[in-house]
C-alpha cells in the first residue's frame, strides 16, 4: 500500500470521516508546505507520546492528574460520570458543574465487544471507596448503549447506600418546537415533567 492510500485509510477510521472526506483531507494536506505537514505529524506524535488518561478521572492529560482533579476548589463530593472526554469539555464550557469527573472511556456495547471490563468502572469504585462522594451524576448519552451503561452503573452504585445517584434531565431543548421533536425525547419530557403548582 502506498503512502497516500495508507493515510486515507487511517483518516477514514476517525469518527464522522468517511473515505471520501479523508481523501479530501489528504489532498488538501498535499497542497500545504512540507513544514506544515511535518508540524501536523509532529503534533500527532507529541500527543501519542505525552498524553495519557488522568489517574484520578480518566480524562486526557500530560500530567499524572488533570487540572480538574488537582483543583482544590472543585467539590469532591460531587462526581459526574461521562462516556468520553469530549463530554467533560462540554460540561466545563457550560460552567454548570463544579464537581469532579470519571470518564468511562466508552459505553457498554455487546455487539462491538465492549463489556463492563472495557470501561473505567474500577476507577469509579476507587473514587467511591474514599467515602468523599455523596452524589454521582450519570451523564451518559441517551442512546441505547448510553442507557444500558447508566442502568448497569445504577446496579453497581446500589451497593453504596450513602451515595445519591442522579441522571441528567432529558427532554425538550430550549427554543425547540414540539412538531420537530422526536418521539423518544417527547416521551422523556412528558415523563419527567415538573409541577408548576
Amino acid at each position: 500500500m502506498d503512502a497516500l492510500e495508507r493515510l486515507i485509510g487511517e483518516l477514514s477510521r476517525l469518527p464522522g470521516i468517511g473515505r471520501k472526506t479523508s481523501g479530501r483531507l489528504v489532498y488538501h494536506l498535499l497542497q500545504q508546505s512540507r513544514d506544515r505537514m511535518l508540524a501536523l505529524a509532529a503534533a500527532l506524535v507529541d500527543v501519542a507520546e505525552r498524553v495519557h488518561p488522568c489517574r484520578g478521572c480518566g480524562a486526557p492529560t500530560e500530567d499524572e492528574e488533570c487540572s480538574i482533579c488537582r483543583d482544590p476548589r472543585r467539590d469532591a463530593s460531587l462526581l459526574c460520570v461521562v462516556e468520553e472526554p469530549s463530554a467533560v469539555a462540554v460540561l466545563e464550557r457550560s460552567a454548570a458543574f463544579r464537581g469532579r469527573y470519571v470518564v468511562l472511556g466508552g459505553r457498554l456495547s455487546p455487539l462491538e465487544g465492549v463489556g463492563p471490563e472495557s470501561l473505567r468502572i474500577g476507577l469509579l469504585e476507587q473514587r467511591l471507596a474514599t467515602g468523599e462522594v455523596r452524589e454521582v451524576i450519570l451523564a451518559t448519552n441517551s442512546s441505547l448503549e448510553g442507557e444500558a451503561t447508566a442502568t448497569y452503573l445504577q446496579q453497581v452504585l446500589a451497593a453504596y447506600d450513602a451515595v445519591t445517584v442522579s441522571r441528567l434531565a432529558r427532554g425538550l431543548p430550549v427554543g425547540g418546537e414540539l412538531e420537530y421533536v422526536d418521539g423518544v425525547t417527547l416521551t422523556h419530557a412528558m415523563t419527567a415533567r415538573e409541577a408548576l403548582r
